[in-house]
């Protein structure tokens, strides 16, 4: 029986409601997991806290051949399904694609962290990249414990967001709030790739991450 896998993406098309600052889905985090996961013959939906279209950043847009061979991928993401309509039992893994725009409407998401403790009981795949581990802040399973204590993980570092001279708009500085859950946090070096695998849990560090992160996850799947 084929696999299923769940991409999640941002609605969050501001930094901080600054229309002079532009967010979004990090294009090539959504779209390199989807062909990565659609080749190997998995079954793919993508959702989002709203449902609809979705902004894609406007810095992963560089206009090269990556955008022609993610046409599909950014078509698909004018309809994502709402988040709350989606029957999550019938993926076997989730797929957390980054962008800031995830940091400002992925944590404290009710029905994101229902599927993802949901995941976490049924030992089924977790998985993100960059900044869709943004969903894990503050995020508990049903015995009260944060998602992420006790799991070794990583995602966009405090240097990586200071390197951008981003860290003063975000609500809060991702790798500091995932270690203060309880994560085992995995730095690697900026800009590079870094994948993480522990348990049920497959995170990459940055957009280099995002292709590796879903061979990870389909190695699990298969």
């Amino acid at each position: 029986m084929s696999k299923s896998v769940l991409i999640m993406v941002t609605n969050a098309d501001t930094i901080a409601g600054n229309k002079n600052m532009p967010t979004g889905v990090w294009l090539s985090e959504a779209a390199e997991p989807y062909i990565a996961f659609q080749s190997a013959g998995f079954k793919v939906d993508i959702a989002s806290p709203k449902g609809g279209s979705v902004p894609v950043d406007p810095n992963s847009v560089e206009g090269g051949n990556d955008d022609e061979k993610f046409t599909e991928v950014t078509k698909l993401l004018q309809d994502t399904l709402k988040m709350k309509d989606v029957v999550y039992e019938n993926y076997d893994a989730i797929f957390l694609a980054g962008g800031h725009g995830a940091m400002f409407d992925f944590p404290g998401q009710a029905d994101i962290q229902n599927i993802m403790a949901y995941f976490k009981d049924n030992g089924r795949v977790i998985s993100g990249v960059c900044h869709g581990p943004a969903a894990f802040a503050d995020a508990k399973t049903k015995d009260g414990k944060y998602l992420v204590d006790g799991v070794k993980l990583t995602s966009f570092t405090n240097a990586e967001e200071d390197s951008m001279n981003l860290s003063e708009y975000m609500p809060f500085m991702l790798q500091t709030k995932l270690e203060e859950n309880g994560a085992g946090f995995v730095k690697g070096e900026a800009g590079e790739e870094n994948v993480v695998t522990s348990g049920n849990f497959v995170t990459g560090q940055n957009p280099a991450s995002s292709q590796a992160v879903a061979e990870a996850v389909i190695n699990k799947l298969q």
